[in-house]
């Protein structure tokens, strides 16, 4: 994120107006989206080859094999990995005070300085990223909840 925020500016003279949220963001999304794109390209990985030679023999079409057979099984495979991904997303997102932005923990930090009450300030900063991932969780297991449904038995 430092790199994005003081070092693009110094190559390209546009970039001088970009704001601190603007450079969390898109350093955020460079690195997520790294893990994201391995995670999708093992769930693909990870569904039989014969699926598609099954799809081939009985005259589909190969777009529709991956939309009907071969994307559903891949989905549900990189479920659990893209949902710990966004949890550790929700997590990483206190890196942004670095660039001065005030964010859930940055705001706690401050708090706890003016009240001198640390442990209360940084027990319930600590509650409340645990609440927002249980949600997240909560969410994530209906979900896969629902794309199981037509592989239970």
């Amino acid at each position: 994120m430092f790199i994005i925020y003081y070092g693009l500016p110094q190559l390209f003279p546009s970039m001088t107006n970009m704001e601190a949220s603007q450079a969390a963001i898109i350093g955020l999304s460079l690195k997520e989206s790294s893990y994201l794109a391995e995670i999708f390209r093992a769930g693909l990985a990870s569904v039989d080859k014969g699926q598609m030679e099954a799809g081939l023999s009985v005259g589909m079409k190969k777009v529709a094999i991956y939309r009907r057979i071969i994307l559903p099984q891949a989905t549900i495979n990189a479920l659990p990995a893209t949902g710990n991904t966004f949890i550790s997303l929700i997590k990483e997102s206190s890196l942004a005070f670095t660039l001065g932005i005030t964010e859930l923990f940055a705001e706690g930090k401050m708090i706890a300085a003016s009240t001198l009450r640390f442990f209360e300030t940084y027990l319930v900063v600590g509650l409340v990223y645990w609440l927002l991932i249980l949600i997240y969780a909560y969410i994530q297991k209906l979900i896969e909840a629902k794309l199981n449904m037509p592989y239970r038995r």
